[in-house]
């Protein structure tokens, strides 16, 4: 995500947080406009699940959504009674987790909630780590898939390390799988992707998508027909980025994705712990 779509949506956040002593808390009204609901009955199917995994999670729903009513005036000057939910941070967490996370303001949220801290910079990094993670997760995917059909046309699981490892070739110009893993210092029991940054990470993923759509259209294909599609599509990736100025086997090492991983989750795990309960009336 871009630094200033970050800028303009910490800002939109930072404005509609609310707080009543020690206890923080949000409007659904609000949060209902910053993830981009137009309807409040859709927005309240979204909270609806957002309750269900909070009751799953052995929480007091409660604690953590609040109906209440406000008045509002409306376009001719009128007032009148709308209905709203109040929510903890918990909650909010919660509501993100529900929605569409290829949308930037769904993104933001789910880590805007998920920090205890506010500060963009942190919130930055945060965001960093977790785009990453999605693009290793989206990366598994494509090459479950790309296995899956390799498989079907009878070609075993080192047919497919061969076909994997001439991709990587290409994409690399020219050093393999093995020679990254020793440029980077990668273990060599360790996938090569786990330290690669994310836009490497979503090249790989892309080449593959393009030799999963190609490949899916013939029936009949061998072993070095599927390994001339993957490397074609490879340097085709690779030719985009270079006219990007990107050359991915000069790019340096990233931190483990494991190690990431990690903390994002406990960074998730610490929020339902520090989150300041509603004070039921």
């Amino acid at each position: 995500m871009k630094k200033e779509i970050i800028s303009k949506l910490h800002s939109s956040f930072e404005l509609v947080v609310n707080q009543n002593e020690d206890v923080e808390y949000w409007f659904a009204r609000d949060l209902q406009m910053l993830l981009g609901y137009t309807q409040w009955r859709n927005f309240l199917l979204v909270i609806d699940k957002a309750k269900m995994a909070c009751f799953n999670a052995k929480q007091d729903v409660l604690d953590h959504f609040a109906d209440v009513s406000k008045m509002v005036v409306l376009g001719s000057g009128a007032k009148r009674d709308i209905e709203d939910i109040i929510l903890t941070r918990y909650a909010c967490y919660l509501i993100a987790q529900n929605g569409d996370p290829k949308k930037d303001e769904i993104a933001f949220a789910m880590n805007y909630f998920a920090v205890q801290t506010r500060k963009q910079e942190l919130l930055e990094q945060r965001l960093k780590n977790w785009e990453r993670l999605q693009a290793r997760e989206k990366l598994s995917i494509s090459e479950k898939e790309l296995s899956g059909f390799i498989f079907q046309k009878g070609i075993d699981s080192i047919g497919f390390g061969r076909i994997r490892s001439k991709g990587d070739h290409a994409l690399f110009g020219g050093k393999s799988t093995i020679d990254m893993k020793l440029i980077l210092g990668v273990p060599s029991n360790r996938p090569l992707a786990d330290f690669l940054p994310t836009i490497t990470i979503k090249a790989k993923d892309f080449a593959n998508e393009l030799t999963n759509v190609n490949i899916r259209k013939i029936n009949q294909l061998t072993e070095t027909e599927i390994s001339k599609e993957h490397v074609k599509n490879n340097k085709d990736v690779r030719g985009l980025l270079l006219k990007s100025g990107i050359k991915p086997e000069d790019l340096p090492v990233e931190e483990d994705l494991k190690k990431v991983e990690r903390k994002v989750k406990a960074e998730d795990k610490k929020l339902l712990k520090t989150t300041k309960k509603l004070k039921k009336k």
